[in-house]
């Protein structure tokens, strides 16, 4: 992939190569029970992940205003994965619908922060636009697409992914909307709703 190749062309190049979605539907907390529609897709081209997600529900929020902010607040999708032999250790990439990004390393309990200029190595599209804005009403249907260089794997010295395994989860929740939600792609039993528990992660493989 061209170091420069823009990040809105994500979801063209996914299809081109048959990449298809999964479903992020999992309702694990009854007291949570709205279920909007998201689904996601992930390839990788080496030396950068690619990810591609499409999300309908009933009103989208996007306050946090710049990156590392609190934005599991808004209208938010998340990747959670460790490449590790320590299933404790692993990465988070939360991203609400308008491209603000946070991104964590750590145990649960214990993050911290990747630096703001790594996060800015991640590129991302939104087709909500880039703007901040208060909680819409409505049945709103938006799409992200992000690529995740290998660089921001700062505990990780990794050069290429293929043939690489990692164990991951994918979320979508929205904390502070009129309708808060917490689902997940592979599913957690726990009490209460938490996605800071690598116990529930699933395998994915980077194909060489």
């Amino acid at each position: 992939m061209p170091e420069n190749f823009p990040v809105k062309h994500v979801p063209v190049l996914l299809d081109d190569h048959g990449i298809g979605f999964q479903h992020i539907a999992e309702v694990n907390w009854e007291n949570y029970p709205y279920r909007p529609e998201v689904l996601f897709r992930i390839a990788h081209m080496g030396t950068a992940i690619l990810l591609h997600y499409r999300v309908n529900e009933k009103s989208i929020r996007a306050v946090a205003p710049a990156d590392n902010g609190r934005v599991w607040e808004d209208s938010c999708v998340e990747f959670f994965i460790h490449l590790s032999g320590e299933r404790d250790e692993y990465y988070n990439f939360e991203c609400n619908c308008a491209g603000r990004l946070l991104v964590e390393y750590g145990i649960p309990g214990k993050r911290e922060h990747i630096p703001v200029d790594v996060t800015r190595c991640v590129q991302r599209w939104s087709s909500l636009g880039s703007e901040s804005f208060a909680e819409r009403m409505g049945n709103c249907a938006w799409e992200l697409a992000m690529i995740i260089p290998v660089s921001v794997f700062v505990r990780h010295p990794i050069s290429l992914l293929d043939g690489m395994t990692g164990y991951a989860n994918f979320y979508k929740c929205g904390d502070l909307l009129t309708e808060p939600h917490f689902l997940s792609w592979n599913p957690i039993n726990l009490p209460k709703p938490c996605f800071h528990c690598p116990d529930f992660f699933g395998k994915i493989n980077f194909e060489a």
